[in-house]
């Protein structure tokens, strides 16, 4: 970054989040300063955030449903359309890139707060280290979806030393509410999705049939491992994923070795991005019919296809709706006890 720019942009976070004199309106906001810990950094809120910038879709969404549309400015890092009934907020909100947005972009809006769903995001790679942000003023939040319990180390996307549930979902509602100081719509959202995992699974019972989630990728398909987002649809259901003996996120595995497992169900990711092989789920079930490693597939013979978005298979609000779509179609196919 030149000189002279890097120190325009340091002025200007200096002037929107770092400064050391809160105005009137800040000293009156109760409850702050407050402090957020998330993946083992602490990062101070002086003030409710007024120009948030959310840099996935997962935390966007969060933030849309918690009625904070007004109170950002930016949002990176798409698969898929918005979640339906957010419409009309995310529209106030500017799209800086469906992929990662630039470091000087997202502080060209001068940002008070940033969130973002994954570790990648905030690293080398992605937007920029994480530790840029609190080296402006800026206080950060990543998801603990993507770290309590998960071992990031590697090029791949991780390993879940814990198994994942909707309780670390439903922490991260939490979290942002507070930092907004929006609390009680916090607690209604959570309360929500609670009722409606409850309903979705109500006199459910597939515990005689095997799934499997595949995300992305035709040559060498991203499918799902026991701990994460598929892994919380599959337990809340009953099922068993036919990968259940792997603790990776998402491992690259051979179609070869799918065959040999079988599965009942396929579970296909219907992504809008096009940034790998078979991304919709109508290419993914053009390969499957085409294959001839997958064509013979007991699922595939039978069509008993379910398509979710990208964003119901990865940890958030939205692993719901993969729940809820997932326990449609296993009594549709007469899977469901």
């Amino acid at each position: 970054m030149p000189v002279l720019l890097g120190m325009a942009l340091a002025v200007t976070l200096t002037s929107c989040g770092g400064s050391s004199t809160p105005s009137t309106t800040e000293k009156k906001a109760a409850g702050y300063p407050l402090t957020l810990t998330s993946c083992g950094k602490k990062s101070e809120i002086k003030a409710p955030p007024r120009r948030a910038v959310s840099l996935d879709q997962g935390s966007t969404e969060i933030l849309l449903s918690l009625g904070l549309a007004d109170r950002m400015v930016g949002t990176g890092t798409w698969t898929d359309p918005v979640l339906k009934g957010l419409e009309k907020e995310n529209a106030k909100v500017e799209r800086l890139s469906d992929r990662y947005p630039s470091f000087e972009k997202v502080l060209a809006q001068e940002p008070d707060f940033v969130t973002a769903s994954f570790l990648a995001t905030v690293s080398q790679g992605g937007v920029a280290d994480r530790a840029k942000f609190t080296e402006l003023g800026v206080p950060s939040y990543v998801s603990p979806t993507d770290c309590a319990g998960k071992d990031n180390a590697g090029d791949g996307d991780g390993s879940r030393v814990k198994t994942l549930t909707m309780d670390t979902v439903y922490g991260e509602v939490r979290d942002l509410a507070r930092a907004f100081g929006v609390q009680k719509r916090g607690e209604r959202l959570v309360a929500d999705l609670k009722s409606r995992l409850a309903k979705a699974k109500q006199d459910i019972d597939a515990s005689d049939t095997t799934l499997l989630y595949w995300f992305s990728d035709s040559k060498s398909p991203y499918i799902a491992g026991c701990c994460g987002a598929p892994g919380i649809i599959t337990r809340e259901l009953g099922a068993e994923n036919v990968f259940d003996d792997t603790r990776e996120e998402w491992p690259q595995i051979n179609w070869e070795t799918v065959a040999d497992r079988d599965p009942d169900v396929l579970v296909i990711g219907d992504l809008t991005r096009t940034s790998q092989t078979a991304e919709s789920a109508e290419k993914k079930i053009e390969f499957l019919e085409s294959n001839p490693v997958t064509k013979n597939l007991t699922a595939v013979k039978k069509k008993r296809y379910v398509l979710l978005s990208g964003q119901a298979m990865n940890p958030t609000i939205r692993t719901v709706d993969g729940v809820e779509q997932v326990a449609d179609a296993l009594r549709e196919f007469g899977l469901a006890k």
